[in-house]
């Protein structure tokens, strides 16, 4: 089976259009709406919550109004008598999503660790920590006649590239890729990889590598 064929073959499991249930932006907002619906839905009213936690009902009112910010030691309370996790309280809370947005032309150029002579890395951009667990790096390579023709690369992740102009002979591992405006290679980048033979330049093709926060 050709590796297109296996390609029309993958099954997604992931719904790219799925939209979550709106969240609250407010720490305070999320924690009381999720102990309002936790002590509705198990048919408790706000005097049976209180006496059950100790809490007065003027002051449940309050934690789920949002209007102040309760002790962890008060929400494990109130998680031990809604019999769920402590962390369940918090599930409502969105926390700020990571976005940056680069306009063409503004691209920073660096020397990334293992960059060769000639190559031109122009980083697009960069989210580091965040909610996924994963970094992502997304350059810009620019290979001209001066680039070193013969670089190998060994890192950790996933890497893609997409190429735009030229024509390059890509290595990974043990095999080798033809690489065309419009072609694509994904690949593990913990094997041996690097641009090996330069057929048409000057080539540049888009490379973004993903690799675990803290690696």
């Amino acid at each position: 089976m050709t590796e297109s064929n296996e390609l029309r073959q993958m099954r997604l499991v992931q719904n790219p259009h799925a939209v979550h249930e709106p969240r609250e932006k407010n720490l305070e907002a999320a924690i009381g709406r999720q102990v309002r619906e936790l002590r509705k839905r198990q048919r408790m009213t706000g005097s049976d919550l209180a006496a059950q936690t100790g809490l007065s009902v003027g002051m449940l009112s309050k934690i789920e109004n949002g209007v102040i910010s309760p002790s962890l030691n008060t929400l494990q309370i109130l998680a031990n008598a809604l019999r769920i996790p402590l962390v369940q309280l918090f599930t409502g809370y969105e926390e700020p999503r990571g976005a940056m947005h680069v306009k063409a032309g503004e691209a920073v150029e660096i020397e990334r660790a293992g960059t060769r002579a000639g190559h031109q890395y122009h980083l697009l951009g960069h989210i580091g920590s965040n909610n996924s667990g994963v970094v992502v790096e997304p350059y810009l390579i620019v290979l001209t006649t001066q680039s070193d023709r013969f670089p190998t690369f060994q890192h950790e992740g996933i890497e893609m590239l997409y190429m735009l102009e030229g024509r390059v002979d890509y290595r990974h591992g043990d095999r080798v890729y033809t690489m065309e405006p419009g072609d694509s290679l994904i690949f593990d980048a913990d094997a041996p990889h690097g641009p090996e033979v330069l057929h048409e330049l000057p080539a540049r093709y888009l490379s973004i590598i993903t690799y675990p926060q803290g690696g």
